[in-house]
């Protein structure tokens, strides 16, 4: 009894030193290709950030797979060795799956490196982004599905009891649907918005009152930053099913209001010159929409309504903003008597016969 067990320890620490031994020379060797692939993509930043997101899980899928072959050649009928053998292959099962979505995501990085967003080519390269970042996150999901499927499926019993559910598959079916169908419509959801791109990386959304920018496209929800840096986390089912704003569709030019009350006796001549003048000098109008116009009239004031263009919407805020204040400067400066007043008709009643007068007739007063 104790040669025996003397003989398989033998054996074991043979094979053990001669598959770790293996598998380390296999590695090292690995690691050497992929210094001398770094120094050769040196100057190259996509095949370089590409190799190095795929260098660890690839050096994890060359140990596993040499272990275990020298494990189904040397292990023959040593104790344990059946045990050690599924071990390796539910890990090589793992390390393949991370492989697999590290290389999809690599590949998802590339495409949108060799397409950035440079002058003339900002939507094109944005919709680019879009689909890319969205079919390799789902590429991704799917790899990593099949992974956990495949590991589970090295389990005899699960691979008993998957036989048995198929039986049921129709049943089995509908129940998983229904309980899945958020994730499942949000799925769907992501693949309609990436093919028919009603938004894109970096567009300009208004939902529900928030004025913000897409700042990630994931295969469940969509991450949007808005102006005062919160983040706002929406699932994608709901751009489906909901109307919002998109202020950057087709071309990010824009151009919006300003709006300033005054009183009806302005002239708006001079007031429409030194609006120009400001249109003129500010770096930021592009030249497309400048005008000046009446657009209100109240029963104590007038609005007018100074309408300008810029490139995008955060230089139109900005210059918005800077043409309101220049102009209730120029007013406040040049006509400060015909900002907005409240009239009022004052008059007094007969003293004598205590009726109150026609109040026409009486003057009016500020």
């Amino acid at each position: 009894m104790t040669d025996s067990t003397h003989s398989w320890l033998a054996d074991w620490a043979l094979t053990l030193l001669y598959g770790l031994g293996a598998a380390l020379a296999v590695l090292g060797l690995y690691c050497l290709m992929i210094r001398l692939a770094r120094h050769l993509t040196e100057r190259r930043e996509l095949a370089r950030q590409s190799l190095d997101d795929c260098a660890y899980a690839g050096g994890a899928v060359v140990f596993l797979l040499v272990l275990q072959t020298i494990w189904q050649a040397h292990g023959g009928a040593l104790p344990w060795i059946e045990a050690v053998r599924h071990i390796t292959s539910l890990c090589l099962i793992l390390a393949l799956t991370w492989a697999a979505m590290r290389g999809s995501g690599a590949i998802g990085d590339v495409i949108v490196g060799l397409n950035p967003a440079v002058e003339g080519r900002h939507r094109s390269a944005r919709k680019l982004e879009t689909q890319a970042r969205f079919i390799s996150r789902g590429i991704s999901v799917l790899i990593a599905i099949i992974g956990v499927a495949a590991a589970l499926m090295t389990f005899p019993s699960i691979r008993q009891l998957g036989t048995s559910l198929l039986a049921s598959a129709g049943i089995g079916g509908l129940i998983l649907g229904f309980a899945a169908r958020p994730v499942i419509g949000n799925l769907f959801a992501g693949l309609q918005i990436a093919l028919s791109q009603p938004f894109r990386i970096e567009d300009v959304l208004k939902v529900e009152g928030n004025w913000c920018w897409v700042e990630d496209i994931t295969t469940t929800y969509v991450v949007l930053r808005a102006w005062d840096m919160r983040r706002i986390i929406v699932p994608l089912q709901w751009f489906i099913e909901n109307p919002f704003e998109n202020w950057t569709r087709d071309s990010t030019h824009l151009f919006a209001p300003v709006l300033i009350w005054v009183d009806y006796r302005l002239p708006v001549e001079p007031v429409r010159q030194e609006f120009q003048r400001l249109l003129d000098t500010d770096g930021a109008w592009d030249g497309r929409v400048g005008h000046t116009q009446v657009v209100e009239a109240s029963e104590t004031a007038m609005q007018l309504r100074f309408l300008l263009s810029a490139a995008d919407s955060i230089t139109l805020w900005h210059f918005r903003c800077r043409v309101r204040e220049a102009m209730l400067d120029f007013i406040q400066r040049e006509y400060p008597q015909y900002l907005p007043r409240i009239r009022a008709h004052v008059f007094d009643p007969d003293e004598s016969t205590g009726v109150v007068a026609d109040p026409f007739a009486a003057p009016w007063r500020e």
